[in-house]
């Protein structure tokens, strides 16, 4: 007989997860494929101080830009910042440290962080800023930085469909980020838009396997 986990929870259940200080990825690409309901539900339980590992900040009334508006994050580690002003303002009055990362760097340093690896040796950003203090390497005759892998807390990421044991499939460029932030966090909390029987996502569909899903939280709730 197999037993399975109840996944299924409530978006304050979820949001009861996430403390002050902790790390926090969101997928999402300019808001589309983030967790908009428990976004929402951060804005209004105001926790504090997170460090957030995000593609981009939003726009100041869509996506995590909701949470830098209300000043909840310390850290942003991100590759885009122009569509949120709030964004910008606070890094340029040194309210918040803002990590401008390239957004190919980003992915492969969350996907380190969810393969195990510590790092990987990159080109880009070699004679810029972003190579400032990070260690050099030449490879055949080409310089290399390395950049670490990057992991978090909490990874709230979104689906179009989630099965009862966590599988998830994405629509179109929904995917983006969130099947690879799924492998990197401790705790990984999904919002699906619509949630189904075991079974009833075709095997060969399936976007991000159910092993990587901690809990899950249905459009609804």
């Amino acid at each position: 007989m197999i037993l399975l986990i109840n996944k299924i929870i409530s978006i304050k259940e979820a949001t009861d997860m996430v403390k002050d200080g902790m790390t926090v990825m969101v997928g999402g690409f300019l808001a589309n494929g983030t967790p908009e309901n428990i976004i929402d539900a951060l804005v209004e339980k105001n926790v504090k101080n997170l460090t957030l590992i995000c593609n981009d900040t939003g726009f100041p009334d869509k996506g995590v830009g909701k949470m830098v508006v209300n000043k909840q994050f310390k850290k942003m580690i991100v590759s885009h910042v122009g569509t949120n002003p709030e964004t910008a303002a606070q890094m340029n009055s040194g309210e918040t440290e803002v990590v401008l990362t390239p957004q190919g760097t980003l992915a492969e340093q969350v996907r380190c962080g969810g393969n195990g690896l510590g790092g990987f040796y990159t080109p880009t950003g070699v004679g810029t800023e972003a190579a400032e203090g990070k260690e050099h390497k030449v490879i055949d005759g080409r310089e290399y930085i390395l950049e670490t892998a990057l992991k978090a807390d909490v990874a709230l990421i979104r689906a179009s469909v989630a099965d009862k044991k966590g599988n998830l499939k994405f629509n179109k460029t929904m995917r983006n980020f969130n099947p690879i932030m799924a492998t990197a966090a401790g705790i990984v909390i999904v919002e699906a838009d619509k949630i189904v029987e075991i079974g009833e996502i075709d095997p060969e569909h399936v976007m991000c396997s159910g092993i990587f899903v901690d809990y899950i939280v249905g459009g609804d709730k």
